[in-house]
């Protein structure tokens, strides 16, 4: 019998001059970044707290606190592997993973492969697992101004029997 649960999440940070762009752990050439605790990547931190909601466990803040001095600059990566092992101690697995990010600028296409790779890795999937898709806000509210950044994701989870 299939157990499956699906889990979904929106991240945002404010884009800010001089600071680093992370996403997917891919650090990109551009003259923002994210304002943020942590290092701010919100693909992966999406992806994060979508396992987290798919296991019923609350949300990002909850397990990696921003009062927490211990998560200052903390790779995101980091996170997504810790929660990863937890969904594995529970004995689920990702069926897939569909994400959307929302950015004025830069284009996103050619660092895509990068970010699947490194989030696929992380997870221990093959990269046809997940898809990351991006598009700008057309110069609308404050993605298409370029003062943010917004990712979604959206996962399915499946219980393995044993």
């Amino acid at each position: 019998m299939q157990t499956l649960r699906i889990g979904q999440s929106t991240d945002i940070h404010r884009l800010e001059e001089n600071l680093p762009l992370v996403i997917g752990g891919v650090k990109i050439d551009y003259s923002k970044g994210c304002v943020a605790h942590s290092d701010g990547d919100v693909l992966v931190h999406a992806i994060t707290e979508a396992i987290i909601g798919a296991l019923g466990l609350g949300d990002l803040g909850s397990f990696f606190s921003d009062l927490d001095d211990s998560n200052k600059d903390r790779n995101s990566l980091e996170m997504l592997k810790e929660i990863n092992d937890l969904m594995q101690s529970k004995n689920y697995s990702i069926v897939n993973i569909d994400t959307l990010v929302l950015l004025e600028e830069p284009k996103l296409k050619k660092y895509t492969d990068d970010m699947k790779k490194n989030i696929a890795e992380v997870l221990k999937i093959d990269c046809d697992k997940i898809n990351i898709k991006a598009t700008r806000g057309e110069k609308v509210g404050f993605i298409g101004r370029g003062d943010g950044i917004m990712a979604q994701a959206v996962i399915l989870i499946d219980k393995n029997e044993r």
